[in-house]
């Protein structure tokens, strides 16, 4: 006869497992019921199979002597993309508006395999929230998936009985960063694309070109001009000693971990990266944006003031903006507004400061946060433009004077042999 494993809580609360030998699943949970007990989980297995150490299994894994917390994390190593949270919220979201119990819920969800976010995850929340813990402590176990904006806006959405509301705002907030995300990484692209290409044309010419032309200009009996001896130097040595210059740009680039690494290191580059022209301006303008929309989406959804800026802190990557706006919640919590400490920090621009004074006197600081997000996600766009349309026309420059050199340096000395024939 079949048998079947169980988990079940006693009316007191109390966890209980066992095993049954019945016909079928239907008549396990009815025999269950039958005891007293609220079945939480029926699973058919094989005569033999462990319950409780009775016996021995035949097939087992190590992870199965892991907890049900540990195992899901293993399952998610990697952390999800914003695009991916921003999906799976969405799915959560319509289920438990479609009239789902919570618990149905994530069952489904663990059906709905995300991509960048395994069944597991949705397997192990529904786990937690029958054994009788909320979707916030079971979503802050798993840290490496919901962040702590999430469990906190989560949290706030189960206080205020809005939960389906708050899922559906912060999926809407992951979608727009991932926007903003989206768009900053395609206008580095033909930077990028264009660079990378000009240094592997410049070293084919280099190791594979010039030799030839050296070999040619050798059999002149003429004085070969200067950028041309210099041509010729430069692809000698790049040809002899190659590994040297990948030894020299490779301790360069470990040097710049290190530096990027250290406390100060970080402040130096966060600062500077601020202070570049026309990059400096989409940096600023994209983390002004950030603070922003971060810190309005987690007010709206009801998370305190102090608990929001923390999580902001958190999120934000410039040093520099993380202590001013630590500074500001220790304002805050000393009794001062919000437009205080972030005019003194002279981080912030004007705007935001009056925006923010305004939000607190009309008592709606939320709607003041995400109007500034707006404001800077619609001027990081033009930001973006106005760096493309500078960057593309520096970018033909500086390889038109590269390919400009290299052929000078080719043709002067035919120049110089053709007159010296006449």
């Amino acid at each position: 006869m079949p048998q079947f494993s169980y988990k079940a809580r006693k009316r007191s609360g109390e966890l209980v497992e066992g095993l049954l030998e019945v016909p079928d699943r239907t008549a396990a949970l009815a025999q269950i019921q039958r005891s007293g007990l609220f079945p939480i989980s029926v699973d058919s297995t094989k005569p033999g199979a462990v319950v409780n150490g009775k016996a021995a299994a035949k097939n087992f894994s190590f992870s199965s002597f892991l907890p049900p917390t540990m195992r899901a994390q293993m399952a998610q190593k990697k952390k999800p993309k914003l695009q991916e949270l921003a999906t799976f919220t969405t799915q959560l979201a319509n289920l438990l508006n479609s009239g789902m119990p919570l618990t149905v819920a994530l069952n489904s969800m663990g059906h709905l395999e995300t991509k960048g976010i395994p069944s597991a995850v949705s397997k192990e929340l529904k786990q937690e929230v029958t054994e009788g813990r909320s979707l916030s402590d079971a979503m802050a176990k798993q840290p490496v998936v919901f962040s702590d904006l999430y469990v906190n806006m989560v949290r706030a959405g189960e206080t205020s009985g809005s939960l389906v509301p708050v899922l559906r705002r912060m999926a809407s907030h992951f979608q727009q960063f991932a926007e903003v995300q989206a768009k900053f990484k395609s206008a580095m692209i033909y930077p990028i694309i264009v660079i990378c290409m000009g240094v592997l044309l410049v070293t084919f010419f280099m190791l594979f070109m010039m030799p030839q032309f050296i070999t040619m200009f050798q059999d002149f009996a003429i004085v070969l001009p200067l950028p041309t001896r210099f041509l010729i130097a430069s692809s000698q040595f790049l040809a002899r000693f190659w590994w040297l210059i990948g030894l020299v740009v490779l301790a360069l680039f470990v040097v710049f971990k290190r530096f990027q690494s250290s406390k100060a290191g970080r402040r130096k580059l966060d600062l500077w990266w601020m202070q570049l022209p026309v990059f400096g301006k989409v940096i600023k303008v994209n983390l002004f944006g950030q603070f922003a929309r971060t810190l309005g989406t987690l007010l709206q959804n009801g998370v305190p003031v102090l608990t929001a800026l923390k999580i902001t802190e958190q999120v934000i990557p410039n040093v520099h903006l993380k202590e001013a706006i630590s500074k500001t919640r220790e304002a805050v919590t000393d009794g001062k507004t919000l437009a205080q400490p972030l005019a003194q920090s002279k981080l912030f621009p004007q705007l935001m400061v009056d925006l923010v004074r305004i939000g607190e006197e009309t008592g709606d600081v939320p709607g003041a946060m995400n109007n500034l997000a707006e404001t800077y996600e619609s001027e990081l766009q033009i930001a973006l433009r106005v760096m493309m349309d500078l960057i593309g026309p520096a970018l033909i420059i500086v390889m038109a004077i590269i390919v400009g050199f290299l052929l000078i340096s080719i043709f002067l000395p035919l120049f110089k042999l053709i007159s010296s024939i006449h």
